[in-house]
């Protein structure tokens, strides 16, 4: 199990939102060979505090500017030293100690795996929903539906193979990289790995994204009329349920039906 994983964390001036990722990283019954943080913040906080708090041995930084997410994720990727690569964010926490363990025992099963995703809790419409399914790629043009980037556990040979994550994407590029792994061998682990705990997301910002998304699948696949149908359909969802009020209503029987969102 030597030299398996490294947990990859970018931040930009969220020191708070840092320290809760990290005592995530900390809690964890199995920790990674190497936990690299990529601080591109425009303030020290971050640096001062790593560089001035005692760290475990697997921690380190790189504190620089970087040209956004996606080349602060590439950045990570680069130097991470490790078999497999977890992307998780600042702010974003493992669901429970055995996360990382559980992730590692699914490659470790099967040796032809090249990566997995899994559960994710998510805070949707005012209630706490337990989201993911199984990747199916012939629902590409759903975007992200299936699917959290926070769950991605991947081997780094993939990025050797199909490339590092594209710069001239703000919100789609986790997306991006997975239309081009698409037929790699993967897992569902039918677990929660993470929670993720997104900031304030505009209606307008949602709009961009499922615009971008949308870009992403026509760019690989050609134009396409049922990814246009449900890029409207998800953005009318996520109006009705954010500014109705409705969606506390409809996730909390989702959850006492035990839907999967």
């Amino acid at each position: 199990m030597s030299n398996m994983l490294s947990v990859v964390t970018v931040c930009f001036n969220n020191l708070e939102e840092l320290k809760t990722t990290i005592q995530s990283v900390d809690k964890q019954l199995m920790l990674p060979e190497e936990h690299l943080i990529i601080d591109g913040s425009t303030r020290t906080e971050i640096q001062d505090f790593l560089e001035n708090t005692p760290q475990p041995p697997y921690r380190k930084w790189i504190c620089e500017p970087d040209k956004g997410i996606s080349d602060a994720f590439n950045k990570g990727i680069t130097n991470a030293t490790c078999k497999i690569v977890h992307l998780l964010n600042s702010g974003d926490y493992y669901f429970d100690e055995n996360a990382i363990k559980n992730a590692i025992q699914a490659f470790k099963d099967d040796e032809h795996l090249q990566w997995l995703h899994g559960k994710y809790a998510q805070f949707r419409g005012g209630a706490w929903v337990m989201s993911g399914k199984p990747f199916d790629p012939k629902l590409l043009y759903r975007g992200m539906r299936q699917l959290g980037h926070q769950t991605f556990f991947v081997k780094k040979i993939m990025y050797d193979r199909y490339g590092l994550f594209n710069l001239s994407l703000k919100m789609a590029m986790d997306y991006d990289f997975i239309v081009r792994i698409a037929k790699e061998k993967f897992h569902f682990l039918d677990k929660p790995i993470t929670v993720f705990t997104p900031g304030g997301i505009s209606s307008n910002q949602f709009k961009n994204s499922l615009k971008e998304t949308r870009e992403v699948y026509e760019k690989y696949y050609g134009f396409s009329i049922k990814s246009r149908l449900w890029m409207l359909r998800s953005f009318l969802l996520a109006w009705f349920t954010n500014e109705t009020g409705m969606g506390k209503w409809l996730f909390q029987l989702k959850n006492k039906a035990e839907i999967d969102n």
